[in-house]
């Protein structure tokens, strides 16, 4: 489930949040007492890009060619007068664009959020073979794939696998193959880039997951970096197939388990909205106060784009779901493909959140700078390869 806060644990899950207590994310709305506050950034960005999409709707604020009706908000031709300050039409312009292009997306995303929420997290995480071997590696590729969490809800299910024993390879390869490759995240970013260059990226953000768990494995079999201290816990009597079957034979297909699954979509898919609406909002902002040309200079496919995209991929601290949009803007306005996947990335690969929460459970700085030092390197030899063809 799209979901990244914590909750109570079941008798029957493999892997739970850790307590509140442990760490604290802004993913997360809640007062220090654990209660759940007023979602400022959700309903605030809700409201903005409603407005923006109702002001662009209806005409108010962006000039029109009078003779064919065509929008001209960024044309050079642009000889009417602004109602209100041009940068807000922008901006509404954009929320237009920008919602009209992922609406069918988000709403797919509802239905396999739902269907998602109803597979045990067990028989997601059974895939997770032994430790130290690259089939482990694969195999915990393959689960952060298939896991549909927001990058903090990921983190925190890593977390406890390293603490109920899972090799740090598995674990890193786990956190790298997670964030933004989530069901719902990949059915908005098909809608905003496309279908081929969506499997490019996965594609690619595999291999830098199953090359950087192999690399942490050996670093701790050469003794670079310590070995996970905490002891392999497995239920030896689970078997995978069997209970995939007992679940399928168990399930009642009719109206009500669709309307079931639409139900738990939308609540499920609450952490989503709230970063995607953010992250609408950001990238509007970018481009009322970066012209496209501006842009292309600063993100475009350069040395240069990609040295701004890195380190702006390391100041915005959002979660995976509000880095889509922007990514989207960076293959289709700046024709920057590998800014896209390289900004994608290192929203993990650097995100201070992430650094911080490994080092705290590992008990190791070493462990939590090795994440960048391994994996930067990699996306940025991608992305100067990606950013050789346009989209």
């Amino acid at each position: 489930m799209s979901d990244c806060c914590p909750k109570k644990a079941s008798v029957n899950d493999t892997v739970s949040a850790p307590e509140p207590a442990a760490a604290s994310h802004s993913c997360c709305p809640s007062d220090e007492a654990g209660k759940p506050r007023f979602d400022w950034l959700l309903w605030g960005s809700f409201i903005l890009v409603a407005l923006g999409y109702l002001w662009h709707s209806v005409g108010f604020g962006h000039p029109v060619d009078p003779t064919s009706g065509a929008d001209l908000v960024g044309s050079e031709s642009i000889t009417t007068e602004f109602i209100v300050p041009e940068f807000i039409s922008v901006m509404a312009h954009g929320m237009f664009e920008l919602v009209n292009t992922m609406w069918w997306g988000v709403l797919a995303a509802f239905f396999f959020v739902g269907l998602l929420a109803r597979i045990p997290q067990q028989m997601v995480l059974s895939v997770l073979g032994p430790g130290g071997t690259f089939t482990g590696v694969c195999r915990a590729t393959l689960a952060g794939v298939l896991m549909d969490l927001c990058s903090h809800g990921v983190l925190m299910v890593g977390m406890k696998l390293y603490e109920r024993g899972a090799s740090l390879g598995q674990v890193m390869a786990f956190l790298i193959a997670s964030p933004w490759n989530s069901l719902s995240l990949t059915i908005i970013l098909v809608a905003l880039i496309g279908l081929p260059w969506t499997l490019i990226f996965i594609a690619l953000s595999m291999v830098i997951a199953l090359l950087s768990g192999w690399l942490f494995d050996r670093f701790v079999a050469r003794g670079v970096l310590p070995a996970n201290p905490n002891n392999i816990e497995r239920d030896e009597g689970y078997e995978l197939w069997p209970e995939v079957r007992k679940h399928l034979a168990a399930t009642q297909w009719n109206f009500a388990l669709l309307k079931g699954l639409l139900t738990e979509g939308i609540s499920g898919s609450r952490i989503v909205l709230r970063w995607l609406l953010f992250g609408i909002v950001l990238a509007t902002l970018l481009r009322s106060f970066l012209s496209l040309e501006d842009f292309q200079n600063w993100f475009g496919p350069t040395v240069l784009g990609l040295l701004v995209t890195l380190i702006a991929a390391t100041i915005i601290e959002v979660c995976s779901e509000g880095s889509t949009p922007i990514a989207a803007d960076l293959m289709t306005r700046a024709k920057a493909p590998g800014n896209s996947f390289a900004f994608l990335m290192t929203g993990v690969s650097t995100d201070y959140t992430e650094v911080m929460v490994i080092k705290d459970t590992a008990r190791s700085w070493k462990i939590a700078l090795f994440l960048p030092l391994v994996t930067v390197p990699q996306v940025v030899l991608l992305a100067l390869v990606l950013n050789g063809f346009n989209p």
